[in-house]
């Protein structure tokens, strides 16, 4: 689920970062990130996140919101990824720009997309915590009032997928487009579920206490790989759950973890400390790309990481000194979308960049 950037923008600004060495003629990308080249930028102004691909690499549907433009709530958005560099990138909202939506996710035909929304609770956006109340660390809400819906690209609902009272959000699909595997807090805990689309037969494949999510499954059907945390400490496990009961999560431990694609052999890959999260495979389902700010003791910049599946031979990838996450590498292994802080003049925004993925 895409967590607004604004609270780590404004973080960076306190900070008073310092703009890196950029590359001459590839003037969005900075010097180290050789896994890129030719970067675009996207969009221009708000908060975009969540950019993933379509199975032919020829789209992209992400989340955006823009108080400036009177998009107060996340929405979701489709477009067509421009052929070559300095094309225009067009998009049109698709979602019912009522209550806020999250994790949008193509249908491998490209006809469907699926995506959870909070419009059925209420047509209004639902209420941002007051993390005052919690020392101003950073919260994510879980709304109850979320559940995961298939449409058509016009934006017509074609089919509600869950119905669970509570969260369900965070949904990707198997590359045969047969499963889906999703966050819910159903049974009391953020546990992950696999349904399978045709029957509606679902099989829980997390159990131990703590936020498992943002799940996906490998291009070659094997494995999946997630983000949870861990409480431990008397602690940390109260914590948990009394932030749990009232509907949130705190994010700001989290650790990669690798399964197979049913859920058995489960094994923590990164002990990284502080938040490791938004992780997904590269395209020959060999390595897997992540955010990190776990280089950094206090909690700022995120960049991107690679990994292999054992967790090691660690790569960093992105070097902006502000926001670098989302990354997801388009199915053919020839494109990378990501959300960035970078070049945005100084402001909160968080755009979408695209680039030539280099092994």
């Amino acid at each position: 689920m895409k967590k607004t950037a604004s609270i780590f923008v404004a973080l960076a600004l306190v900070l008073g970062l310092n703009a890196q060495q950029k590359i001459p003629g590839d003037t969005l990308r900075f010097e180290g990130e050789n896994h890129f080249k030719n970067i675009q930028q996207l969009t221009f102004g708000g908060d975009n996140a969540e950019a993933y691909w379509s199975f032919d690499s020829k789209y992209i549907i992400f989340q955006r919101t823009n108080p400036k433009e009177g998009l107060h709530c996340d929405q979701i958005f489709i477009g067509k990824v421009p052929e070559k560099s300095g094309d225009p990138f067009t998009y049109k909202m698709i979602s019912s720009g009522k209550g806020r939506t999250t994790c949008a996710y193509f249908m491998p035909n490209g006809k469907q997309v699926i995506y959870a929304s909070t419009h059925e609770g209420s047509a209004d956006c639902p209420p941002v915590p007051d993390r005052s109340k919690y020392g101003n660390r950073y919260i994510w809400p879980l709304y109850s009032s979320y559940d995961i819906y298939m449409s058509d690209l016009d934006g017509k609902i074609v089919k509600k997928l869950t119905t669970a009272k509570g969260y369900d959000a965070e949904a990707t699909l198997s590359y045969d487009g047969k499963k889906m595997i999703y966050c819910s807090d159903k049974d009391g805990d953020l546990d992950l579920y696999i349904m399978d689309l045709k029957s509606g037969k679902e099989k829980k494949v997390t159990t131990a206490l703590g936020y498992d999510g943002g799940a996906w499954f490998s291009p070659d059907g094997k494995k999946i790989v997630w983000r949870a945390s861990r409480p431990k400490t008397d602690a940390e496990i109260k914590e948990y759950k009394e932030l749990l009961a009232e509907g949130m999560v705190a994010p700001t431990n989290m650790e990669v973890w690798i399964a197979n694609a049913d859920g058995s052999d489960a094994k923590q890959i990164t002990s990284l400390v502080q938040a490791n999260w938004a992780p997904n495979f590269t395209a020959d389902s060999r390595h897997i790309i992540f955010c990190s700010n776990h280089e950094y003791k206090r909690g700022f910049p995120f960049n991107m990481y690679m990994i292999d599946l054992e967790g090691k031979n660690m790569q960093k990838i992105s070097r902006d000194k502000g926001f670098d996450a989302f990354p997801m590498i388009s199915p053919n292994g020839k494109k990378i979308i990501f959300a960035s802080n970078r070049n945005n003049g100084g402001t909160r925004d968080t755009n979408l960049f695209l680039a030539d993925w280099v092994e």
